[in-house]
């Protein structure tokens, strides 16, 4: 397992803030929230970062290429969650940093046409920027905000650049893929 980046001090103040649109609610209020969004803007991916996030979106029928889940709910491990999806990657991405592996797990997930589920052994919280950088313009990237709801990320270009400079701003370890 090759550490592609790594979170610095000064960065896990920002990124406690949402990344994109936060949608307040309890998990049926956000998620039909989150299907009218889907309804009307048509994303070619959607990509659901999180445990809580996952299943509530294949519970509530939002149609999802990416699951990116690591067992785990607020630091805790739960029963794992039984997806739809036929592929099942697992890697390997302790908390505060992003592998390499896990980098190509995402991509290779977003380059195929097929439900793909990531399982993460350690943490999938930065995988959201990987999953930005690397979805089409357009695709909607969810993950959960605790106690709060859920953050939905539009991938446009702009949001590109900024998750590429999060990225710049790590500590990079060994240049990823």
């Amino acid at each position: 397992m090759a550490v592609a980046y790594s979170v610095t001090p000064e960065l896990r103040v920002k990124l406690k803030k949402p990344f994109g649109v936060l949608v307040q609610g309890t998990f049926s209020e956000t998620m039909r929230e989150l299907r009218g969004i889907a309804e009307r803007e048509k994303p070619p991916v959607v990509v659901g970062v999180g445990d809580t996030v996952s299943r509530n979106l294949q519970e509530h029928d939002v149609s999802a290429q990416l699951l990116i889940t690591d067992n785990l709910r607020r630091r805790k491990r739960i029963v794992p969650a039984v997806f739809s999806a036929r592929n099942v990657v697992h890697v390997e991405n302790p908390a505060g940093v992003i592998t390499e592996e896990a980098v190509a797990a995402v991509r290779s997930a977003l380059e195929s046409s097929a439900l793909v589920h990531v399982v993460v052994d350690g943490e999938e919280d930065l995988l959201v920027l990987v999953a930005v950088l690397y979805a089409p313009e357009g695709a909607l990237v969810v993950y959960g905000q605790p106690g709060e709801g859920i953050v939905v990320v539009r991938v446009t270009v702009e949001k590109r650049a900024e998750a590429v400079g999060i990225l710049k701003a790590m500590e990079i370890v060994r240049k990823a893929k």
